[in-house]
């Protein structure tokens, strides 16, 4: 892990139980504002079909490319990332294991970012891709 992710994890992992992402077991392994990965486990984030729930999918996409807009934002004095649009498209259900989420940017402006999150399962398969749209605010 980088230590911008160590940063991140500590800061993401001390919110304690009211933090979402904690409660979803989302763990970033890598995250500069060119590239934001970081895993979820299937198991706890299904719906009652037993497939990984839509939503989840979108948390962890959510998570990323937020992340990468805070960090891209503090590149121009605008450290502070607000999401105002998400879209995703499900490819494929899954049942077990952990997925991966790759966050890269579409669009690094000094007001707005985009990011598209590509979510894969444990053989690479694609399960999910999403877009984030956030607008990057001053202190």
């Amino acid at each position: 892990m980088s230590t911008a992710a160590d940063g991140l994890q500590r800061l993401f992992g001390s919110a304690g139980g009211g933090s979402l992402g904690e409660r979803m077991g989302i763990e970033i392994t890598e995250a500069t504002p060119e590239r934001v990965v970081a895993t979820m486990p299937v198991e706890g984030n299904t719906q009652p079909y037993g497939l990984l729930h839509g939503g989840a999918s979108c948390v962890l996409a959510e998570t990323l490319g937020s992340v990468g807009a805070v960090m891209h934002g503090a590149t121009v004095d605008r450290p502070f990332a607000v999401g105002v649009d998400i879209n995703a498209t499900h490819h494929k259900g899954v049942r077990s294991g952990v997925i991966t989420g790759v966050a890269t940017p579409v669009h690094r402006g000094r007001t707005a970012v985009t990011y598209e999150i590509v979510i894969t399962d444990e053989d690479g398969d694609r399960v999910c891709t999403a877009r984030i749209t956030c607008l990057l605010r001053g202190v």
